[in-house]
Parts: C-alpha cells; structure tokens; sequence
C-alpha cells in the first residue's frame, strides 16, 4: 500500500471523527431537531471501503449513515444544512440526519427502516447488471438488518444473478440496547451470505487497512462479474443509538467494555502505526487538523446561516393518495 493511501485513509477517518466530534457538541443547542445517530468509533469501515470506489458506484445506507455519506463524498455543507432542517440540506431541509441523498456521488441514499435499502441496493446492482454499466452497489447496514426477512430476500436474489454488489456489515454488538448473543445464535454473520452461496469475509473493522483490502477484493469481484460478497467488519459506536450522549448508565453495556473498545481506536491506533514507519509528521497533522476545523466552521456557518423551506414545499416531492388535497 502506498504512502499516499495510507495518509488518506488516516485523513477520512479524523475527518470524520471531527465532524461527528461537532454535530455531538452543537446537538445541545437544540437546533438539530431530527433523530442523529453518530458512528464515532466506527470511522474505519466507510474510510476503508470508500477508498475502493468510483464516482459512479453506488452505496446505500441506513439510519446511521454520516460516514457513509461523507467518505463517498457527500456534501458536507449540504449534509449539516440537512440536520438543521435548512433548505440548502442534501433533501431540501425536509429529512434530516437519517435521510441523506447525494446523487452527484453515488450516494443514492439513507433510511431509518431497518434493512429498508438492502433490497433497494440490489436492485441498483441488477440495473447496472442489465445495462451493462461498469457499477457497483455497495449497501451499509448494521448487525440487527441481519434480523429482517427482506435481508434473506436481497442476498438470495443477488447470489442467482451474480450481481455486481458488496453486502457491508457493521456489527457493532447492539440493535438499540439489545446485544448480538440475545438475538442471534453463535455463529458469524458473515456464514449468512456463505449460506446463500456468495463469497464471504469478516474480521477487525477498526483496522481501517484491513477493512481497504478486503473492500477492494470484493469490489474486484464484483466488477468483474464474479458477483456478490458480504462482508462484516467487527466495530462499537462509543456514543448512545440515538444522540451525543455517553449512556453507560442505562446498564445494557458496562464502562469495562466501552473503555476496552476505546483502547481499539481506529485513529489512534492508525496513528501509531503511521509514525512507527515515518509517514506521520508533526506538521503534517497539524496542518490537516487546521485545514478539517476550518471546514467544519465554514460548514456550520452555512447550514445555520441557510434559509428553511418555503411552507409551499410542504407538499412537494410527494405521492398524493386517495383523499389528499392539495
């Protein structure tokens, strides 16, 4: 792996730590109003896979979608305007966190229903099959997805006709504040898509080179033709589900276990590595924290300086049913 690789990864993912580090700060003033789920924690899973993609390959996303956003490259402004419910947000001031869109980079978007676009990723990967397109789907979901009957459904569909998309696990250990050994049986993830036939990995998705290298084998893959692969990357969201806060004290993780996770840092044990072999100078790191802060500052100041929607965009974007007036 080159030099330059590897300080873009360790960029993406202090990028994103710094942002999701803001949105926890500014979430007390208030005047975020919608649900934010931060993945501070898991930044090394969509650095690692999205420095494997094209411009026009596609990903898909869930309720917990930030970095996803963010690493395909998603409007930063766009996305913060988004959360304030400002007219400049990615979907019009009209979504909010849990419902980020960015067609210009493939970001084909988020939702909070679980494993909602699961089956709507493998059908991007089947058009793109159809059309002959040189595309791939990429589709981010988290350990409970794995629970839904339409996650069965997509994996079996895209094994039959090979398509061109990587199934991305977080399994981050919980679905809210109930823990994997409750739900599911003692086995991996990872042997579901084994059982339906397609290629399958898993392993550390705090490393963020090893998450870069088994993304970029499956993405080779399935760009040429060999079909679909899921992979789960073992992670832990430091902060609640929903929100800034720490919630140890709800009792359905321990301190032990959250503090053991800290220690996995994806950054900071990245950044050991990087100036253990020279790559990571003092001024380099200083000039790339700069130059992220003044990005995040710039981008606050947008989105909070940004108008809201007109009330006429209140029906707008909409499919009238029976009954509706508008």
């Amino acid at each position: 792996m080159s030099t330059s690789v590897r300080l873009a990864l360790y960029e993406q993912m202090l990028r994103l730590r710094l942002i999701e580090e803001a949105i926890a700060v500014r979430y007390a003033e208030q005047e975020m109003r919608c649900p934010t789920h931060l993945c501070i924690g898991q930044e090394a899973v969509p650095a690692g896979v999205s420095a494997n993609l094209r411009p026009t390959d596609l990903v898909f996303s869930g309720h917990r979608s930030h970095g996803h956003y963010l690493a395909k490259g998603g409007n930063l402004k766009a996305m913060l305007a988004e959360l304030y419910g400002r007219a400049t947000g990615c979907a019009g001031g009209k979504g909010g966190s849990q419902h980020l869109i960015d067609l210009a980079c493939g970001f084909m978007g988020s939702a909070p229903i679980l494993a909602s676009t699961i089956s709507v990723g493998v059908g991007a990967a089947w058009a793109a099959k159809m059309d002959n397109e040189d595309r791939v789907a990429i589709v981010y979901f988290g350990d409970g997805a794995t629970e839904e009957g339409t996650f069965h459904e997509a994996l079996n569909f895209a094994s039959v006709k090979r398509l061109p998309v990587v199934f991305v696990c977080e399994n981050n250990l919980y679905s809210v504040h109930s823990s994997l050994d409750v739900r599911q049986p003692k086995r991996p993830i990872a042997a579901l898509g084994s059982a339906h036939g397609m290629a399958a990995d898993r392993g550390d998705g705090n490393d963020v080179e090893f998450v870069y290298r088994l993304a970029g084998e499956a993405v080779a893959r399935a760009r040429v033709g060999e079909g679909p692969t899921i992979l789960e990357f073992e992670t832990y969201r430091w902060l609640e589900h929903c929100g800034p806060s720490d919630d140890v004290g709800l009792g359905y993780r321990s301190k032990e276990e959250l503090d053991s996770w800290k220690r996995r840092d994806p950054i900071m044990t990245y950044r050991t590595r990087l100036q253990a072999k020279g790559l990571l100078a003092n001024v380099f790191e200083s000039a790339l924290n700069q130059k992220i802060e003044q990005e995040i500052d710039a981008a606050f100041s947008f989105a909070k300086n940004s108008p809201f929607p007109p009330a006429t965009a209140l029906t707008s974007h909409i499919y009238p049913g029976q009954g509706f007036v508008a």
